[in-house]
C-alpha cells in the first residue's frame, strides 16, 4: 500500500465508500465527516454508500445524506431516490419469494449462531434487515475480538450460507450477491455505463476484510488507516492508505479528491 498522499487522482467522477469506521468513528456520524460528504457532492463527486447496514437505514441514507444512491446489506439492493419526481428506486439481487424464503433460513441460523458463541447478540438493527442475519461480535457487546468474529464466519459457511466479518458485524445470507456486485449492477442500471468503462473515474474507500473483494477491483481503492488492523488477512489491500483512522480518514480522502 502506498501513502494517500501519493494518490494525484484525476478526473474522479463517482466515490463508492464503505460506512461504518470508513466515514463514522466509533459509531458516530461526526460533522467533519458529513460536511466531506457535501463538499464532494456540491463538488460534482457523486457519492455511493456501499455498506452491511439494513434496508431500514439506507432508506433514510437515500433520502438524507447528499448521496447518488445506496448499496445495503452487502449487494443485497440498491435505494436511490430521486429529488425531481420524489421517487424511491427500490432493486433487490433476489426476487421477494426467494428474498423471504433465504431471509427465514439465515434467521434460524443466526439464532443457532447465539447459542453457540456466548456473549454475540443480533445487530440492533437486524428489525429492519430484508436478506441477512448481522451477528453483533463487538458494536453493542463486550469485544469479543476477530477470532471470535472468524469463528461465527466459519460456522455460517459451513451451513452453507455467505459470511463476511465486517469492523462491527458477522453478516451472514443465502446467495451470490456481494458488495462488488451489486456495484457492477449500479454502474449499468443508474449511471448507464460499465463498470469497467467507468473505473479510471470512480474510487472505492473501505477498512475491513469485506471491503476486499472491492479493493482488488477498484483501479483506486484507498483504505482509512484502521485498515492495518486487518492487513495480515488481506490477500488484496487497497493502493492507498491514509494516515488517519476512520472519519478523519475519510476528511483526508474527501481533501484528497478536492485538491485541498
Amino acid at each position: 500500500m502506498k501513502a494517500l498522499s501519493q494518490w494525484k487522482p484525476k478526473n474522479i467522477r463517482f466515490l463508492f465508500c464503505d460506512i461504518d469506521d470508513t466515514i463514522t468513528t466509533d459509531g458516530k456520524l461526526e460533522p467533519e465527516a458529513y460536511s466531506s460528504l457535501w463538499k464532494l457532492h456540491r463538488a460534482g463527486i457523486r457519492i455511493i454508500p456501499v455498506t452491511g447496514r439494513p434496508a431500514g437505514w439506507c432508506e433514510l441514507i437515500a433520502r438524507l445524506w447528499p448521496v447518488h444512491g445506496v448499496i445495503g446489506e452487502n449487494g443485497a439492493f440498491y435505494y436511490r431516490y430521486l429529488d425531481e419526481t420524489k421517487q424511491m428506486l427500490r432493486y433487490y439481487y433476489q426476487d421477494d419469494l426467494e428474498r423471504s424464503q433465504n431471509l427465514a433460513k439465515i434467521k434460524q441460523l443466526g439464532a443457532e449462531a447465539l447459542e453457540l458463541f456466548p456473549g454475540t447478540a443480533l445487530a440492533s438493527d437486524q428489525f429492519c434487515r430484508v436478506m441477512d442475519v448481522a451477528i453483533d461480535f463487538c458494536e453493542d457487546v463486550p469485544d469479543l475480538g476477530k477470532d471470535t468474529a472468524k469463528k461465527i464466519q466459519m460456522f455460517f459457511e459451513a451451513q452453507g450460507a455467505t459470511a463476511k466479518v465486517s469492523s462491527i458485524h458477522v453478516n451472514a445470507w443465502f446467495g451470490d450477491q456481494n458488495k462488488l456486485k451489486m456495484c457492477k449492477t449500479y454502474c449499468e442500471n443508474e449511471i448507464k455505463e460499465s463498470f469497467d468503462s467507468l473505473n479510471p473515474q470512480i474510487a472505492f474507500a473501505g477498512d475491513s476484510p469485506n471491503d476486499e473483494p472491492m479493493f482488488a477491483a477498484f483501479q483506486n481503492s484507498v483504505g482509512v488507516q484502521n485498515v492495518e488492523d486487518f492487513i495480515s488477512s488481506l490477500a488484496s489491500p487497497p493502493q492507498y492508505v491514509c494516515s488517519k483512522r476512520s472519519g478523519e480518514g475519510f476528511v483526508e480522502l474527501a481533501n484528497q479528491l478536492l485538491g485541498q
